[in-house]
């Protein structure tokens, strides 16, 4: 079986089953919409009539709240259940929504410079190479479209297990590539699914080999002072789980043998 089939299987099953990951938005988020999704002013002040893709974000959440604020959405997700409960929300909600099933590595059905947002929450850490996904958004999105997306961080897929000192223990290599072996410690590792781990240099640098610029970067805080050991929110402590990226598209740069040198040395 193919790392999207185990992924798709995955979360078509924490979809039926009820996870915090397929939670609709509530009525209240959808009263404001905007500052539901975005707590740190990354979007415009108005989205109304913008085009955005919510990329490998089924559930019903991200997708209907961009809709709510007045943006054409298209939803792209590997999980039917996922995607199914977009489609149930848009239909209570009267919302207008185009549904893709498709992985986040291969958008072409998606036509080029067709996005103003491309929004991405936690999903690289279920495909093994980044670069492609980097390569389809930048595509898809217009010069000066804005990139946010979410990813695990390096050090917390890195963590096997908590000792008998409540000390959570590193037992992956940094530069481990294959799929990420089954651990003891599962705090931040969805059941059944098949993840890797990206390197700083895979995630920060390769937006930026993408032709991406990052505006800002920010580790979204899951850490409890008060939390018990054996809850996530103990590890949060120690580890952060997380990080948020800005990204901006900026117009396309020209290859490297078409740049002039930057400084010439003289000649003898």
């Amino acid at each position: 079986m193919t790392h999207e089939q185990t992924n798709r299987r995955a979360w078509d099953d924490l979809a039926t089953g009820k996870s915090q990951f397929a939670r609709a938005a509530t009525d209240r988020e959808c009263e404001n919409p905007l500052l539901t999704l975005d707590t740190r002013g990354w979007l415009p002040g108005s989205v109304e009539g913008l085009d955005v893709l919510c990329l490998a974000s089924g559930g019903g959440w991200q997708a209907i709240l961009y809709a709510c604020a007045g943006a054409r959405v298209t939803v792209v997700d590997i999980s039917p259940e996922m995607l199914q409960l977009d489609r149930r929300e848009a239909e209570r909600r009267n919302l207008a929504l185009r549904v893709v099933e498709a992985s986040m590595s291969d958008l072409s059905m998606l036509d080029s410079d067709s996005f103003d947002i491309v929004h991405q929450p936690v999903s690289t850490c279920y495909i093994p190479k980044l670069a492609p996904v980097f390569a389809e958004v930048a595509r898809v999105l217009r010069t000066d479209g804005l990139y946010i997306s979410q990813h695990k961080q390096p050090t917390s897929l890195q963590i096997v297990e908590r000792d008998g000192r409540d000390r959570y223990v590193i037992g992956v290599p940094y530069y481990h590539a294959d799929p990420l072996p089954p651990v003891t410690d599962r705090s931040y590792r969805e059941p059944g699914a098949t993840e890797y781990l990206h390197r700083w240099e895979d995630i920060v640098g390769g937006l930026c080999r993408s032709g991406f610029v990052i505006e800002d970067l920010v580790e979204p805080r899951r850490g409890v002072p008060t939390a018990k050991p054996g809850d996530y929110r103990h590890r949060g402590m120690y580890v952060a789980p997380y990080l948020r990226l800005k990204a901006r598209r900026i117009a396309e740069q020209p290859t490297l043998d078409d740049r002039s040198p930057i400084w010439t040395p003289p000649s003898t």
